[in-house]
């Protein structure tokens, strides 16, 4: 049975007011001291929350969260023999929230470093060396079989797959070789059973990036990347049977790394004329906050900003536009915190999780379908671990005994976010408007109506923070009426782990099931809700 603890949200605390005596006792007080700390100075802030969704207001996929895996490891994040069981629940938490698993991108970097090969059975690797910048370097050789993508029936019931194609090899026979193996797998017996579904097919990961990286000459321009992607694209979709955009089977276009090469640009030199670019579907750009591929020192409170989460955004508005007026879906097939796995201190912090739940409900309220997550093994920007580690992941020294399988602070963010998205998969999203640097609020509408709002406070406070922690108090422009409110519970922003939402942890080693009663609170919209500096919380209106 689990059981829920209500409380009357009040300042200074009422008594508390279990709704389940089933409970143990201790569950009660461990609450009580999360959600009801001594509190420090309180700002007054201001919200209209309105009661209907105005116009303008943008659909939220039940997938808005989803991931982009690292194709080097792709075998450690599903299993071999067997489904990794780790993977498999942290997915189907997010799947119990909204109704659908998240989609799965497989591609990245190691996209345009694999070649299929008849007489590998699943896949074989070679890795450079680990250093302290890079503790899980990727593979710079992955030779791959059918055996490869057959593995994608371990992934949860319903999920929607893209699959990531060599282009960067410049190879055509090697790039329909590989397209024909993914088509393949997905007609087997296995995978149509397991219910896992191929949607999509990339071609080429960054193109934009190929004149730095060697891929092709110093000169390389959007002028010839799309003649070139086409000579590429078009034996590819024959060989998939992929004809038009409306499909079971289509492609996901650009893939670039920002704003390297845009899609406006590949728009006016003619890609979707071409008999390849009749079959994109979705436009995927890449984006990343800063970089640590050189290393280097990235202060997590200045990370930990509204204004730049927006500014970092809107670079992408003009895309948007352009894609939505050619009827095609706008994502960031990539994205994480900080590029080149992520920075210590910052990427694998709970404060990240805030940041992730205010920097993907902002790029929904732009027109961004989804925002899939970069994961590898390692990588300190993971939402999760799915393999024990034998090297830490910040610096590399030895682990001993071995870090087994967890879910790391940013993965509470995607628990957050499919709760308020929830499972109608009409639901509707408007930012709202919040006078102060540091928070930011979203609504969710169902049927037109209100029915949620999630208020994020960025400011930081860390293990070096003295004091009475700080806290902003939302007041709800006259609203009457109760709510139910359910916290993301940080100690402090630059903390690793003991975070948790609506009381329950998901850090149990081995099974990132949800561990705990839940906790929810009454909120007297008269009264307002308090919300610490680093903290946020989803408001149920009743």
């Amino acid at each position: 049975m689990q059981c829920s603890l209500v409380v009357l949200l009040r300042y200074p605390p009422s008594p508390l007011q279990p709704a389940c005596t089933m409970a143990p006792r201790g569950t009660y007080l461990a609450a009580a001291a999360l959600l009801l700390p001594l509190l420090g100075p309180v700002a007054a802030v201001n919200v209209s929350v309105p009661s209907s969704a105005p116009s303008g207001a943008q659909t939220l996929s039940p997938t808005l969260v989803s991931f982009s895996i690292e194709q080097d490891r792709w075998p450690d994040w599903v299993g071999t023999d067997s489904p990794n069981d780790f993977t498999t629940n942290a997915l189907l938490n997010y799947a119990d929230l909204t109704g659908t698993p998240p989609d799965i991108r497989v591609g990245a970097n190691s996209e345009d470093k694999t070649v299929w090969s008849p007489s590998v059975t699943i896949n074989e690797d070679e890795f450079p060396p680990p250093n302290t910048i890079t503790p899980f370097p990727e593979a710079t050789h992955i030779t791959v079989g059918d055996g490869y993508y057959q593995l994608s029936r371990f992934l949860p019931r319903g999920t929607r797959m893209t699959w990531g194609v060599n282009f960067g090899a410049d190879n055509v026979t090697n790039a329909v070789n590989m397209a024909k193996s993914i088509v393949k797998a997905f007609t087997t017996a296995a995978v149509i059973e397991s219910g896992v579904v191929l949607e999509r097919i990339e071609i080429g990961n960054e193109a934009d990036l190929y004149s730095n990286n060697g891929l092709r000459p110093s000169n390389y321009s959007v002028n010839a990347y799309v003649p070139d992607w086409i000579s590429v694209a078009g034996p590819v979709a024959e060989a998939a049977g992929i004809t038009t955009n409306t499909g079971s089977v289509t492609l996901q276009g650009a893939s670039f790394a920002n704003q390297g090469f845009t899609p406006r640009e590949i728009f006016s030199l003619g890609i979707l004329d071409s008999a390849p670019g009749k079959g994109i579907s979705v436009i995927s750009q890449h984006h990343y906050s800063g970089f640590f591929c050189q290393g280097g020192n990235f202060p997590l409170v200045s990370f930990l900003s509204k204004a730049a989460v927006r500014g970092n955004l809107s670079i992408f508005n003009a895309d948007i536009a352009a894609t939505h007026a050619q009827g095609l879906t706008y994502i960031l097939g990539e994205t994480n915190s900080i590029a080149c796995h992520g920075a210590p201190g910052v990427s694998n912090t709970a404060g990240i999780a805030l940041w992730v739940v205010d920097y993907t409900l902002q790029a929904a309220t732009l027109g961004i379908k989804q925002a899939f997550f970069h994961e590898g093994i390692g990588f300190k920007y993971n939402f999760l671990q799915p393999i024990s580690l034998n090297r830490s992941i910040t610096d590399g020294s030895a682990l001993d005994p071995p870090q087994p399988p967890h879910v790391q602070p940013a993965y509470y963010a995607g628990i957050l976010i499919n709760t308020f998205i929830g499972a109608s998969g009409a639901a509707q999203l408007v930012e709202l408007s919040v006078d102060d640097a540091n928070v930011s609020g979203y609504a969710a509408f169902e049927g037109g109506l209100l029915a949620r709002a999630v208020f994020v406070n960025l400011e930081s406070w860390l293990t070096t923070s003295t004091g009475a922690r700080p806290s902003v108090r939302i007041d709800f422009a006259g609203r009457m009426g109760s709510a139910r409110a359910r916290r993301l519970v940080i100690q402090h922003a630059d903390d690793t782990a003991n975070v948790t939402f609506a009381g329950q942890s998901f850090e149990t080693p081995n099974d990132p099931r949800p561990a705990g009663a839940v906790v929810s609170e009454m909120v007297e919209l008269s009264a307002g809700l308090d919300l610490r500096a680093t903290e946020a919380v989803l408001v149920e209106f009743l």
